[in-house]
């Protein structure tokens, strides 16, 4: 782990839209700054993502100072959304979680994803991330809160764990369809230096000055297979990961992440393993 670094940084502004790529990162409790604070949800309420909107990857949220966005996507002009005003709140789905969330002010923006998505949506603001979502009890602490994010605030993920993957594809029955690009796996951190597969036996680690607890393995979606610069879909990962990287039932890959502290991360930054 001598050479292990921070290779990249990622960030979701809405959940399941065009990852950002930065070169640092403020960690909040409950995740990286700006990640996943906003979502799309559908007429009843429930969290809409690239599993059942795979052209949500197509659309590109830009972060703007104050954390308003910029949105962006084929065959659409450009709207700004400012953050809105927490005059009322809406109880969303976000799978098994109850969430409270803020409406985008300007319909406008509802009018946006749902002509670019044809179904109609609403977008929605976490507007108190420190009280609306606690991480899953079952591998959270008390205190610890999430975003919009699938269950935990970071996701990492390594560049030998992924070539072992693409290694495995490449013998399997769809080897036409990698390499895999790391983006599929949309983490948020990216460590180079270690050993493939590594990461398995992390249960704490730091990040230039910032420590994270290692909470669980990360199951992985058909969002996976998706192509996120064309929104098609294949059968890997999930193919591969099904026949060599199965726990409890689960597929996996990557590490969910909860913050021990706050800080900056920034892309070079050495990673350790403490425990």
């Amino acid at each position: 782990m001598g050479n292990a670094r921070l290779q990249s940084i990622h960030v979701h502004p809405v959940k399941s839209s065009r990852s950002l790529s930065l070169q640092e990162a403020v960690v909040e409790p409950w995740g990286l700054a700006g990640d996943r604070r906003w979502m799309l949800i559908d007429d009843g309420g429930k969290v809409v993502t690239q599993r059942q909107q795979p052209r949500l990857a197509l659309a590109a949220a830009e972060l703007l100072p104050g954390g308003g966005l910029r949105l962006s996507a084929p065959g659409r002009e450009p709207l700004t959304v400012p953050v809105p005003r927490a005059t009322s709140t809406v109880v969303t789905q976000v799978f098994r979680d109850k969430v409270e969330a803020v409406p985008a002010e300007d319909e406008s923006a509802h009018a946006w994803y749902s002509a670019f998505l044809g179904i109609d949506v609403r977008l929605v603001h976490l507007d108190h991330p420190a009280t609306r979502r606690p991480v899953d009890p079952q591998y959270g602490l008390p205190g610890e809160t999430v975003t919009f994010a699938d269950g935990y605030p970071l996701l990492l993920t390594t560049t030998a764990s992924l070539d072992a993957l693409n290694s495995l594809i490449a013998e399997g029955e769809h080897a036409d369809e990698g390499p895999l690009p790391m983006e599929r796996f949309r983490p948020n951190v990216v460590v180079s230096g270690t050993e493939a597969w590594a990461e398995d036996d992390w249960s704490l680690v730091s990040v230039g000055e910032v420590a994270f607890r290692v909470a669980k393995p990360c199951g992985r979606c058909v969002v996976t297979t998706t192509d996120q610069g064309t929104a098609g879909r294949g059968r890997e990962p999930l193919h591969s990961l099904g026949r060599h990287r199965r726990v409890d039932g689960k597929l996996v890959f990557g590490q969910n992440l909860v913050p021990v502290g706050r800080g900056t991360v920034r892309v070079g930054d050495p990673v350790r393993v403490v425990e």
